[in-house]
């Protein structure tokens, strides 16, 4: 059984959580570690100059942005020379789009329930390719496709082909908090197509579980560090197959062997890149003999079936993704609706209650082709309701909530 979280250890490592303010909001920005601020303080303050130069602060502070780059690697199981960080996951996807190089009439799958993030630049590249755009969309016979909608392998070889050159989809949805079995995902593509590229958005799965890229068989991999307690990055690693198919952004005159060299674009802030060692260390850690992952996953169970027994147990209430509260079913990122209530006057009414000092959200969420055309909740444009946890939450806060939302509710019976 997993150790149990020391809930005030962890918080004090988060600044912002000694103030009023309960952060349900999380699946947008988490808090961001205090030793991460404090490295980038030190990094501007001390060592604020062109990397490269030979002059002693130069080299130290050339050391600094290469020990950041290194951490970021390992800690997903990548060498340095197969990832590149960038302002976001957008941004990087964008940059893989205009990198890639395929023939005319070669097909691509786009998952049809993503963040629009792993779905535009391909749609966009397609066009611009002329490559034969396939979209892969939950199977609209299975058991509750229309509130728990999931991407499943099995549904893969119907859209694989020899031409096959790129699969997209989410690790984890950022509006229904379900996970997907990337691993079979990853190796059904490259059994039936073995020169396919397996594209993932991992932004909504990151700051929940620990990541291994090569244990799961991807190919290209993105996940932006400001949802998972660091400062405001992303990482995209390539696969040695993925990194072949690109050609190079950079100037003509620089190296052109690692990712970093094809994509950085000098676009990773180096006070930035500086803090990463700290999101690393405090997730990680250094005691061999503490898993502190493993008390991640069992209080964030603990978090998200609080919440979702009681949304379950309502009738004017439909949980749009999985209704289990099983770690190994999803991550408690919760969406809902209410019937007879818009999404914005939930949330609204709530923070009227707590005087705002209850944060979380209304809307789409980047995911508007999930909403609008797999979930049906296009009309008012309003999306769901959702509350994003994660690790410094407690439970306390969500029967919190969970108190409010019953007296909003409840006011209109």
């Amino acid at each position: 059984m997993a150790a149990a979280l020391d809930l005030d250890e962890v918080r004090g490592n988060f600044p912002a959580l000694a103030g009023e303010q309960v952060y349900f909001d999380n699946a947008g920005g988490s808090q961001t570690l205090g030793a991460v601020a404090e490295r980038v303080r030190d990094y501007l303050l001390n060592t604020n100059v062109q990397l490269g130069a030979s002059y002693a602060t130069g080299k130290k502070a050339t050391d600094r942005y290469s020990e950041g780059y290194a951490a970021a690697a390992k800690y997903i199981g990548a060498s340095r020379e197969e990832v590149v960080l960038g302002p976001s996951t957008t941004q990087l996807f964008r940059n893989v789009s205009y990198a890639l190089r395929f023939q005319e009439g070669d097909e691509i799958i786009v998952s049809a329930i993503d963040h629009e993030s792993n779905i535009a630049p391909w749609v966009d590249l397609a066009e611009r390719q002329k490559l034969v755009l396939k979209w892969w969309k939950p199977n609209p016979a299975a058991p509750d496709a229309r509130t728990n909608p999931k991407l499943l392998a099995s549904d893969l070889p119907s859209l694989l082909s020899s031409k096959t050159r790129l699969v997209t989809c989410t690790h984890a949805s950022n509006i229904l908090g379900t996970i997907h079995d990337i691993k079979v995902i990853a190796s059904t593509v490259h059994n039936h197509t073995p020169n396919a590229i397996v594209c993932v958005d991992a932004v909504a799965y990151a700051p929940h579980r620990k990541i291994d890229v090569k244990d799961l068989g991807v190919d290209l991999y993105s996940f932006s560090w400001y949802k998972v307690y660091g400062p405001h990055l992303s990482l995209l690693y390539t696969s040695p197959l993925a990194l072949s198919h690109l050609t190079s952004l950079a100037h003509f005159f620089n190296p052109q062997t690692t990712l970093e060299n094809k994509l950085g674009l000098a676009a990773a802030s180096y006070e930035l890149v500086h803090a990463l060692p700290a999101v690393a260390d405090y997730l990680d850690g250094t005691n061999p003999h503490t898993n502190k992952w493993a008390g991640i996953v069992a209080h964030e169970a603990r978090l998200q079936k609080t919440l979702l027994d009681w949304l379950t147990s309502r009738q004017d209430v439909t949980v749009h993704g999985e209704k289990s509260a099983d770690p190994a079913a999803r991550v408690p990122t919760v969406s809902f609706t209410v019937r007879g209530w818009g999404s914005r006057e939930v949330v609204e009414r709530v923070e009227r209650v707590t005087d705002g000092l209850v944060g979380f959200r209304w809307g789409g969420f980047y995911s508007e082709r999930l909403v609008r055309e797999v979930l049906g909740l296009g009309e008012d444009g309003e999306g769901v309701v959702r509350v994003s946890m994660v690790h410094y939450n407690t439970v306390d806060e969500v029967e919190r909530l969970i108190a409010v939302l019953e007296k909003v509710l409840g006011e209109r019976k």
